[in-house]
């Protein structure tokens, strides 16, 4: 008990430090935003500029590593068309109380950029001025029967804690806005049994919403209206969960004074409730009544509607940030939950969905070190034992041959089953049954012994050399294999003979001449038409596929090594010749927001292949690139090797390109709270295409979506704020920051010209230090020295010395006369190294050939 009032006083401390910090900025936003004519994207800039520091207070209640991987996981969470995807939290009305700790915690999250939709009730606060005015509070099967009386007096008290909780939000300097009303329809529960109390029909989430886009927290009551208007009761605890229903948000959390649940005998706090198996059990128990039977019961309701990963947390308000932070979490788990599992033998669970998880998850394998077959063939030299849970969120391989120390030689976990604690009652199974254990982790057991142990391992054959000494996992690839913390076991990297160093040697991997088939889906526009005649020269790669709706029927032009005719590829038929193994890689060539449909069809047929392994895909839209679990596929910024070890790459945007190839070498000199600027000018092709008037054969033609005659000799701006590429650029020029945790924006203004392609960008940077302009062209010099596709010049690049090209150019490096700012130029051709020739390098990279075969060197 000790131990946990010293946590919570902790988690309290912090929450308190961050709003102190954070408000020592307050008068200066104030004072930005009584601007006139301040833009809100200045205003943001002063609203983060104390982010970071308040994310490192989180250290003292986790790890470093766990408190960042969750402050990504929930910022990532929601989008502008879905903002409300973070968290419901539900505030008990004794909570209401300690309303200073309340708006601490709240106040926290909403520093960090996190919005957490907050529904309150009222039960003490309303009971106490209903029998203060001689009406008893009456219950029926825990529902609290609500007269007229009630209601008149329930509408009053709810208002009076809605702005009561509103109002030590804005004292703390965090934005907040009451909704009482207009979000939850409702019709009669039973009129006659429990008189105007609701039962929730519909909720309108578009007033939530709209409070987060205008950066304020969403605070809800409960009070819900019929159709006709009549205002109607609702127990708090199920419309959080009709709210979370309608929301399906990351984390559901109810706020109680006690800080979890509790078990009605013992008086013991429940830390984990698996519903699937303890629920009927529960309900028979002789302490489980009234509320909390109610509150087991929505519980129950609400989890069999979310996805068995969700889960719903009952803490205090001051061990908010614990919950949301830590991989420990705080007081009481409610969850689904699965049974665990153990097989001696790999067909008893199952050879084909083993063979999945070790595909998707293992680093190893990932990481091209090992692959399914090896695993598997390692497995039957020795007895093992495979632990896990039912929907395999977690997998663990321990090896135990008679009278040896078993060792775990895998844990593989999905991103659920590190959210969701399964990670632990896995680990925790395999230490009853194993008493000794080896694997591989942080060095803290005696040195000398864990080496007699390694070396014993070693002369009975049952570890590679590599494994002493211990050296660092390897990164993770795809998925979230990599965030099982201490637990995972090292890629398996070749070290040179006598090789006694920490750090393991990476050799370099030699190119492949095997011959690949490659299916491209969506040939009709430009970039599809550059990809196919870039092919025609490749020596390995052949176009096997071409897919176009318009043009299916009719021969591919462009491409030489064979004759293509184009088909129409359906969902379907994709799913089947990624099941056939027909392609070995695909290429999506499609506007944005079309390709997912695709992508899971080719992840279907993956998953029944009888070799167990995934085709390569190349999405060249937008829909990838902010996404985790794919690669970004820029070989001059962003790593060759993890490019070769990915299956998903996200081709970058073509602006997106010229800008952060721009921005890259100036990273540590850009002036801080300073957005560097990009203006650049595409040429027309850069629009897209559209569909055209069939030609005299009927066969249907192609035109540019914006014509050089519609812009009458001139160019036009469009996008002004907010273009895709701004947001894709800031978000992985973030990643090479030296400290990323304070992300990168960048200002993007984009032109369409009446020249057919090519992009010329024009950088203006604030700089943090006087540099000259010999400097600055230095940097670049140094940054791209020995790049195939970039090019340093003196001079200002000009269309002639980027259109038909298949790199970047970059040049015109000049300083203001004060010193304080930079100017660069760049271009690229955007259907090539914008597009199509990038595609390309990343193909070659994946599929183990050299990075520039089929690329013409300029």
């Amino acid at each position: 008990m000790l131990a946990t009032s010293r946590v919570s006083a902790l988690t309290s401390q912090v929450a308190k430090q961050a709003v102190r910090v954070a408000g020592q900025r307050q008068a200066a936003l104030t004072a930005v935003r009584r601007r006139g004519n301040v833009s809100v994207r200045s205003i943001q800039s002063v609203a983060q500029t104390d982010r970071d520091t308040i994310t490192r207070l989180l250290y003292s209640i986790g790890t470093k590593r766990e408190v960042e991987r969750h402050l990504r996981i929930f910022s990532s969470s929601s989008h502008p068309s879905q903002p409300a995807k973070f968290a419901v939290i539900k505030v008990g009305g004794a909570v209401l109380d300690q309303i200073d700790e309340l708006a601490l915690s709240l106040s926290f999250l909403y520093r960090v950029g996190l919005y957490p939709v907050v529904l309150h009730g009222a039960g003490p606060q309303l009971n106490g001025i209903i029998e203060s005015e001689g009406v008893i509070p009456d219950y029926i099967d825990g529902i609290r029967v609500t007269d007229a009386k009630t209601l008149q007096i329930a509408r009053r008290v709810f208002l009076e804690q809605n702005l009561k909780l509103v109002g030590a939000l804005e004292k703390l300097g965090t934005r907040a806005r009451p909704i009482t009303s207009g979000v939850f329809t409702a019709d009669y529960l039973d009129k006659e049994k429990y008189r105007l109390v609701g039962n929730i029909t519909r909720v309108d989430k578009r007033p939530i919403e709209a409070s987060i886009r205008a950066g304020a927290l969403p605070i809800l009551t409960s009070l819900a209206e019929t159709p006709d208007g009549q205002i109607l009761n609702v127990n708090a605890d199920i419309a959080a969960g009709e709210l979370a229903k309608e929301l399906e948000p990351m984390k559901i959390v109810f706020l109680n004074e006690k800080g979890g649940m509790f078990h009605g005998i013992t008086g013991e706090k429940l830390d984990v409730i698996n519903l699937d198996e303890e629920y009927e059990q529960l309900m028979k128990e002789p302490w489980v009544k009234y509320g909390t039977k109610l509150k087991l019961r929505e519980f129950k309701e609400l989890l069999d509607h979310l996805p068995r990963s969700s889960s719903v947390a009952v803490i205090s308000a001051d061990n908010l940030q614990r919950e949301l932070f830590t991989d420990s979490g705080a007081g009481t788990l409610i969850r689904r939950g699965y049974r665990l599992f153990k097989h001696n033998s790999i067909e008893s669970l199952g050879a084909d969905r083993f063979r999945q998880v070790i595909h998707d998850r293992d680093p190893e394998v990932q990481s091209g070190v090992s692959s399914v077959t090896s695993v598997l063939s390692v497995l039957q030299k020795t007895p093992y034992t495979i632990y896990g849970d039912e929907p395999l969120d977690v997998v663990a391989i321990v090896t135990h041959p008679e009278g040896e120390v078993p060792i775990m030689t895998k844990l593989l976990a999905s991103r659920s089953g590190v959210l969701n604690n399964v990670v632990d009652n896995v680990f925790n199974a395999i230490k009853k049954d194993h008493r000794k254990l080896f694997w591989t982790a942080k060095l803290h057991a005696c040195w000398q012994e864990l080496v007699l142990i390694v070396k014993d391992f070693e002369a009975k054959d049952r570890l590679e050399r590599a494994y002493l000494p211990v050296g660092p996992s390897a990164p993770p690839q795809r998925g979230f294999s990599g965030a099982t913390r201490s637990y995972s076991t090292l890629a398996r990297r070749q070290v040179p003979s006598g090789s006694r160093g920490y750090a393991t040697a990476v050799t370099s991997q030699p190119t492949s001449t095997e011959p690949k088939r490659l299916a491209l889906i969506g040939a009709r526009g430009y970039t599809g038409q550059a990809l196919a005649s870039l092919l025609s020269g490749h020596p390995y790669i052949d176009l096997t596929h071409v897919s176009s709706r318009q043009l299916a029927g009719y021969p591919l032009q462009g491409y030489t090594k064979s004759s293509i005719t184009h088909s129409n590829l359906s969902v379907e038929d994709v799913e089947r010749m990624e099941k056939d193994g027909e392609v070995d890689a695909w290429v999506m060539a499609l506007p944005n927001g079309i390709c997912k449909p695709f992508v899971d069809a080719i992840d279907r047929g993956a998953r029944v292949r009888s070799s167990g392994e995934s085709s390569v895909i190349v999405d060249l839209s937008a829909d990838y690139r902010f996404e985790s679990g794919w690669k970004y596929g820029l070989p001059e910024l962003y790593g060759r090797d993890d490019i070769r070890k990915s299956k998903r790459i996200s081709n970058p945007g073509c602006y997106a390109t010229s800008t952060q190839l721009l921005i890259a070498p100036l990273l540590k000199y850009v002036k801080n709270s300073c957005e560097p600027m990009v203006f650049g000018i595409s040429g027309y092709s850069g629009a897209g295409t559209v569909a055209g008037t069939n030609d005299v054969d009927g066969k249907p033609t192609t035109v540019p979506k914006v014509t050089p005659e519609s812009l009458a000799g001139g160019f036009r701006p469009y996008s002004l704020t907010d273009h895709i590429h701004e947001r894709e650029a800031g978000r992985h020029l973030t990643s090479l920051l030296a400290d990323p945790t304070n992300p990168m924006k960048v200002a993007f203004i984009p032109s369409v010209a009446p020249w057919f392609s090519g992009i010329i960008s024009t950088l203006s940077v604030p700089l943090s230090e006087k540099v000259t302009a010999r400097d600055i062209k230095a940097l670049y010099e140094e940054k791209y020295g020995g790049e195939k596709l970039i090019h340093v010049k003196v001079g200002v690049p000009g269309l002639s010395d980027i259109e038909n090209k298949h790199g970047w150019s970059v040049g015109g490096f000049q300083v203001h006369s004060e010193g304080d700012r930079a100017v660069v130029v760049g271009g690229l051709d955007n259907l090539l190294k914008g597009a199509a020739t990038q595609c390309l390098q990343n193909l070659n990279l994946t599929l183990g050939y050299d990075e520039y075969d089929g690329i013409p060197i300029d």
